[in-house]
């Protein structure tokens, strides 16, 4: 049947779309979306013990309380709010995401909330206990050989489906309102401002999207604060030679070993114009971070905190070094529990090479005599 209209010459052209139950659905949806926010409480700020004396602190904003227990809970609300809205997720229809496990999770999460199935198309390498999770919350897992090919894969699934591709690593910058409305960045801030130092020398992100670095360096400089921004990229990750060169179109061979950060090409939400500063962190290194906070303060976490801890150390150690005072804030991104048969294993260690010891012993160092030794 022709849609198109029939009209008199002259007469105006009037096609009315409106759809009563797609929007009675959609309004459900928001609302149940927007509900889940709403019971939802502020993560901690935690403060990881220095001696009082360095004039220097150091917090870790603690994402994985989030009721699907990493800091993409806020990514997965943000993205199914912009879908919804955008008229992009509609009900009976698959969402779908290309994601090596926390996303997903998350997004998984938020499809059972509103009744729409998902998809997660992933490495084979992701963790068995974010497999779990992912089916747990009613997902079903779609795998790839090489995680270069999780774009294109989804993009196809979502085509033959009639679903919707979520993609993450374009939206993610878009979807996430950086000037407040309840964002990491603002309430860091709001958490910060009885400390003695409120206003922080430094905050490290690490990159997985490029939404979270581009959403804290974006509110810096809107609130007009001194704080700089410096994001930590694992092994195997193209952001920092991307930064560096001022190429975008450096691709990588190999994917990264630290799940939910590093990608094998410059995503489009990486602002790299807002960021300060970035550093290359060795995935021994960030491993050996985790395995510290784990017998400093008694919390796991998974790699990609490791990775911005370890930079945040090294930040420590400089303003140490040359007396400075301040505060430095770094994210606790998700739960060490995920990542026993990775990042706490021995065997998984060996069998990656990795030699985590030098940095153990670096760390170390810099705890008991504030040196920094690398």
């Amino acid at each position: 049947m022709s849609t198109t209209p029939t009209h008199q010459p002259g007469a105006t052209l009037d096609v009315d779309r409106t759809d009563v139950s797609y929007r009675h659905w959609l309004k459900e949806a928001v609302r149940k979306v927007q509900a889940d926010a709403n019971r939802s409480a502020d993560t901690h700020l935690l403060l990881f013990p220095l001696p009082e004396q360095w004039g220097v602190d150091l917090y870790l904003k603690d994402e994985s309380t989030h009721p699907t227990g990493s800091l993409k809970h806020r990514l997965a609300r943000s993205l199914f709010l912009y879908g919804l809205c955008n008229g992009w997720i509609r009900p009976g229809r698959p969402v779908i995401e290309a994601s090596s496990g926390s996303t997903a999770v998350s997004e998984a999460y938020f499809a059972k909330l509103i009744g729409v199935p998902f998809i997660a198309v992933m490495p084979r390498t992701t963790s068995a206990e974010k497999i779990r999770l992912i089916e747990f919350h009613g997902g079903r897992c779609h795998y790839v050989d090489d995680p270069r090919t999780m774009y294109e894969e989804s993009a196809r699934l979502a085509a033959e489906t009639g679903g919707h591709y979520m993609d993450q690593f374009t939206y993610a910058e878009r979807a996430t309102d950086w000037r407040g409305n309840n964002n990491i960045a603002e309430s860091v801030f709001r958490q910060l401002e009885r400390e003695r130092f409120p206003e922080p020398a430094w905050v490290v992100a690490t990159a997985g999207t490029g939404g979270t670095s581009a959403t804290i360096a974006r509110y810096v400089h809107y609130m007009q604060y001194d704080t700089r921004v410096c994001v930590a990229d694992p092994e195997n990750s193209c952001f920092f030679e991307g930064w560096t060169t001022g190429d975008p179109g450096v691709v990588c061979e190999r994917g990264s070993r630290i799940e939910g950060i590093g990608r094998p090409r410059m995503e489009p939400s990486f602002v790299p114009g807002a960021v300060d500063r970035m550093m290359k962190v060795p995935d021994a290194a960030a491993v050996a971070a985790v395995r510290a906070l784990d017998r400093v303060t008694g919390r796991k976490a998974g790699g990609s905190t490791g990775t911005g801890l370890w930079s945040a150390l090294k930040i420590v150690a400089e303003m140490v070094a040359e007396r400075r005072r301040g505060s430095v804030v770094t994210l606790l991104c998700d739960p060490g529990e995920r990542y026993l048969d990775k990042y706490y294993s021995d065997a998984w260690l060996a069998a990656e090479g990795l030699d985590v010891a030098p940095y153990a012993a670096a760390i170390d160092t810099l705890l008991s005599t504030g040196a920094w030794s690398e």
